[in-house]
């Protein structure tokens, strides 16, 4: 008789899934699939609202990522204005975003990630979390704490607050930078470089532990996607989506973000409300294609910045063409801390970054508007189309984690067939299954948005338990 193993929850990742692995008679795993089992659909909360509180709206969506949809939602309405935002707000929103990606991937590998990494994929689950690693490495534990709280202290100096902020709105930013924050930012910088700098060196003398993981950790050829800037460098803010093949090669480069629908489609699974895009010129689900840290450093020609583009240097030593093994994600991830340190600190050091001119009014000047901008998970894509009132009448929104469900079906495949064995079963076999949607850092409960109907049960029950009328629909 056919069996089933389900891992509810997927611990260690932001939001709520599962893990269904079907064995045959034999004990081998025949299937596997990762579903997310919430769903949040901001899509239609958000019609009949006034499109300028879309940026503050969708910032509700997430806890842990806010300032990405500030910011995806911020560039819609921009486009709903037909406005060009003056460069010095464009760059304090890019510091904004780049703080909160530092202080996401900060949580990912340190918080949740590293004690895989640290203790081992087979050590004791009591042990293997946060606590174990402050007890085993306190250094690497402090350091992670560290870098988190330099990622949420700028956003909260700049916005406020450190979760939901509203200092990015339509047509720019609320206020300008002043003198003695840029030069409280810049104080910062030096430690977390240091910080981030160790931790790769560490991180890099365990990879020789890991390579049946890295074999096995979703390992295989896809395309990657993200946005590149104009000189082809790392970009989280603005610039053009480019496409790249498993082998190094460009299938598509210079897209414009805003004709997304022209090249990226979207399908839905009936064991998930996580929607599952597709390169469209490929089909279903031939186009599968991966987004994130993974792709951005895959599809870049360098990172733009001195310590990063040493780093990145050595990081393509892994593969000849495109790095492909999932694994490497956290590798990418502490790249791109590296990278945004730097970044900020550029950015800071811009002459223009203190003038005032950092918004632009503007009524409604469109009728649609589309914002994309690099989350810490990936590309994220804002849709909106408003009324002649200024009214939300519909919008779409395509999240990082939805980009790569794909590709993290078909790793919890991988994986599982590798590692697990249903006749002897071990914690550690299942742990791996686990890990390799850690590696993606994917963030449910922005992520979780449907097309079409959703299934729908509705029982009228009596008090023995009797069930006396229902109501059902499949799809």
């Amino acid at each position: 008789m056919n069996r089933q193993i389900v891992i509810d929850p997927v611990t260690r990742i932001e939001g709520h899934g599962k893990i269904t692995i079907h064995l045959d008679e034999d004990g081998q795993v025949e299937n596997a699939v990762f579903a997310v089992t919430q769903f949040r659909g901001f899509e239609k909360i958000c019609e009949g609202r006034p499109f300028r509180e879309m940026p503050s709206l969708m910032a509700r969506i997430c806890g842990i990522c806010p300032v990405s949809h500030l910011i995806a939602s911020a560039k819609a309405c921009d486009e709903l204005l037909a406005v060009r935002i003056p460069p010095t707000a464009a760059n304090l929103r890019k510091v904004m975003n780049i703080a909160q990606i530092v202080q996401s991937h900060a949580l990912s590998f340190f918080h949740l990630a590293s004690p895989d990494l640290l203790l081992g994929m087979d050590a004791d689950p009591a042990q293997r979390n946060i606590v174990g690693v402050l007890k085993n490495n306190p250094e690497l534990a402090r350091g992670g704490i560290r870098l988190r709280q330099f990622g949420q202290q700028i956003i909260e100096w700049l916005g406020g607050k450190r979760i939901h902020p509203s200092w990015v709105v339509p047509g720019g930013v609320n206020g300008p930078l002043t003198a003695e924050l840029r030069d409280r930012i810049l104080a910062t910088v030096p430690e977390a470089l240091d910080i981030i700098q160790k931790t790769l060196n560490w991180f890099k003398r365990t990879l020789a532990r890991y390579n049946e993981e890295i074999r096995t950790f979703a390992n295989f050829p896809s395309l990657f996607m993200g946005l590149v800037s104009r000189d082809k460098e790392l970009e989280f803010y603005d610039g053009s989506i480019r496409i790249l093949g498993a082998g190094g090669n460009i299938l598509a480069d210079n897209l414009d973000p805003a004709r997304y629908t022209e090249f990226i489609g979207e399908s839905v699974e009936e064991f998930s409300y996580l929607k599952s895009p597709f390169y469209e010129p490929l089909g279903y689900p031939n186009g599968m294609y991966r987004v994130g840290p993974l792709a951005r450093l895959n599809i870049i020609d360098r990172a733009g910045t001195p310590l990063a583009d040493q780093e990145l240097a050595e990081f393509r030593t892994l593969e000849r063409g495109a790095v492909l093994s999932s694994f490497h994600y956290h590798y990418a991830r502490l790249i791109e801390i590296l990278h945004g340190i730097e970044k900020i600190e550029m950015i800071l050091n811009d002459k223009e970054i203190l003038s005032s001119h950092v918004r632009a009014l503007a009524r409604p000047n469109a009728f649609e508007g589309v914002g994309v901008s690099e989350a810490p998970r990936g590309t994220l894509m804002h849709h909106y189309k408003i009324d002649e009132d200024g009214l939300m009448v519909w919008a779409n929104l395509i999240i990082a984690t939805g980009h790569n469900n794909l590709a993290m079906n078909r790793g919890v495949l991988q994986v599982a067939k590798h590692f697990v064995d249903g006749r002897k079963l071990q914690e550690g076999m299942l742990n791996r299954v686990e890990a390799v949607i850690r590696a993606y850092d994917p963030c449910l409960s922005c992520s979780t948005h449907a097309l079409g109907k959703m299934p729908l049960l509705i029982e009228l029950v009596e008090p023995d338990g009797r069930i006396v009328d229902e109501l059902r629909r499949e799809k």
